[in-house]
């Protein structure tokens, strides 16, 4: 094979995509990149499901729990940093391996990042200030009535995505998601999505228990040793932010618990929406035997049809 190829697992939270991931890696005698912005942090492990030490021992994987909280890391970082590091790789192989929940991370290596206008730095000094004084849900409802689109396909609870978007609204009066989907960079290699597919009962039951798994794990006491950094962008996500809740005293801890479930599933939705909208992925079965899911991928790649 001459050809250099970038295998993406893509799919919901929680339904296999770092089983399957290591089991295409290992077929193809290869390296994983990891493109789940969440576990890029080393603060952050119980509550952001990082592979464990078993699982990363079996294969190489790269931007796992490389940065710090306190550092600031974009998309735009990533993108040049993974960019590098394929290109070092396809010296020695043919085949790569990306593994990922977040779909804008796991695009920015595909396809490039979108360009977007500059915006003035008061713009987004008085959203922080609207987020800090009203809380989300109207940044929600502002982002429903300028991009209806976007609004979407975003995860609405991260604060740091609707401020992105927003200030870039204002600044334009034009729809954020009118700036995407531009014309991009041509990349090196060639790009297979493969995507775990189940019935959402499957995947909304696979949360829950993994919810549950984290808090035996030690998520709170995890949460605990972050709690006087709760304002950094890094922990305005999924598990951490709830507990935070409980602990000012602002809701029971059974009820942050529910809530982290509740919030996860409606991730896990999201990321679906942004996921139907490519029509180039490889659907595989989340409970498909190992043999017959990579016989897929190998006849999709026989027949040179790409992202």
């Amino acid at each position: 094979m001459n050809t250099k190829v970038l295998l993406a697992v893509v799919g919901p939270t929680a339904i296999g995509k770092t089983a399957l991931g290591i089991q295409l890696a290992k077929h193809f005698d290869t390296e994983i990149i990891s493109a789940d912005s969440r576990q890029f942090f080393k603060e952050m492990e119980i509550g952001t499901a990082v592979p464990s030490t078993e699982e990363l021992n079996e294969v190489p994987h790269h931007f796992i729990q490389h940065k710090s909280i306190f550092e600031p890391y974009s998309v735009g970082d990533f993108e040049k940093e993974a960019i590098l590091l394929l290109n070092d790789l396809y010296q020695k192989k043919d085949v790569a391996v990306m593994v990922g929940g977040s779909g804008l991370y796991v695009d920015a290596v595909i396809s490039g990042l979108d360009e977007f206008p500059e915006v003035a730095p008061h713009i987004r000094e008085t959203l922080n200030q609207e987020l800090e004084k009203n809380g989300l849900e109207l940044l929600q409802k502002e982002l429903k009535q300028r991009d209806p689109e976007y609004y979407k396909t975003v995860d609405l609870e991260n604060p740091h995505r609707l401020i992105r978007a927003l200030e870039v609204c204002r600044a334009t009066d034009k729809p954020y998601s009118s700036f995407l989907n531009q014309r991009k960079p041509e990349r090196p290699f060639k790009s297979l999505y493969i995507g775990i597919d189940a019935p959402r009962e499957v995947v909304y039951d696979r949360i829950n228990a993994r919810v549950d798994f984290m808090m035996e794990a030690g998520l709170f006491e995890e949460v605990k040793k972050l709690y006087s950094h709760k304002k950094l962008n890094a922990l305005q996500t999924v598990g951490y932010k709830e507990l935070f809740e409980y602990i000012d005293g602002k809701c029971s801890l059974e009820f942050a618990i529910s809530e982290i479930k509740k919030n996860t599933r409606r991730f896990a939705k999201r990321q679906l929406t942004w996921l139907r909208k490519n029509e180039s992925i490889l659907w595989v079965p989340y409970d498909g035997k190992p043999e017959k899911v990579l016989q897929m991928v190998t006849d999709r790649l026989k027949t040179n049809q790409y992202a």
